[in-house]
């Protein structure tokens, strides 16, 4: 994911959050706050024929305190057009497959319990629900719980 892929990871973003049950988030920020959370070695888009972006996956710290060097936050997003076509699969098995290479010990992710295909997604991908943390914020006025997933890698022990 380079700066000339924003327009498009932001637009995937935008419509991720517009539908509602994606992030607690309400607006895509710009493309330097965007830039600037996300973890360097581990962004990915995933790109048609033509260039336009089809999804994207990255990652950020979980926390500064050096206990959770190998533990991070991630998010995938594929286009509404592009799903049901593998992209998200694909995406987060390299996300991992970064990860792991890396000795990050620990993926995890928080997913509402609505967006059940994220869910299954996760599963496929080899990732495990922890719990669910209820009613942990407000989203359009209303409380949300999140379904918490992890996904240990098998390279650290």
């Amino acid at each position: 994911m380079r700066a000339e892929h924003a327009a498009g990871v932001l637009e995937v973003y935008r419509r991720g959050i517009e539908e509602g049950d994606a992030t607690f988030e309400t607006t895509a920020p710009d493309w330097e706050t965007f830039d600037a959370a996300k973890l360097d070695e581990h962004r990915l888009v995933a790109l048609d024929e033509d260039g336009r972006v089809l999804g994207w996956a990255a990652l950020v710290p979980v926390s500064d305190r050096c206990a959770y060097a190998g533990v991070v936050e991630h998010s995938v997003y594929v286009h509404p057009d592009a799903r049901g076509r593998g992209v998200g699969l694909a995406l987060l098995t390299a996300l991992v497959d970064s990860t792991d290479a890396a000795g990050i010990w620990t993926v995890q992710s928080g997913i509402f319990p609505e967006n059940t295909a994220s869910l299954a997604l996760h599963r496929r991908a080899g990732f495990r629900v922890i719990g669910t943390r209820e009613r942990i914020g407000r989203h359009h006025g209303r409380w949300r719980d999140v379904v918490l997933v992890e996904r240990r890698s098998p390279a650290v022990d």
